[in-house]
């Protein structure tokens, strides 16, 4: 599994740079990997803050508790990399 600055590394190179809202499907994941990876992510407080999931058309995937569809991560990720 990826640690925290090789995903940010992938969402920025997928979103093409920070805030702007991906779909969890375009990680080359698959759907337990998504869920696990990003579930433990939205379960740090101190990682969770950046991470923003939103619920748009597409795949749904069940994240801490929630169905989304989406990530943005803020750009201020970089403090804590």
């Amino acid at each position: 599994m990826w640690n925290l600055r090789e995903l940010v590394e992938r969402y920025i190179a997928l979103a093409d740079g920070f805030g702007h809202p991906l779909p969890l499907s375009q990680f080359p994941l698959n759907e337990v990997e998504i869920v696990r990876l990003f579930g433990s992510f939205d379960e740090d407080y101190h990682i969770s803050r950046f991470l923003h999931f939103s619920k748009l058309t597409g795949k749904t995937y069940a994240i801490g508790g929630e169905e989304v569809t989406h990530v943005s991560i803020a750009e201020a990720i970089k403090e804590i990399l």
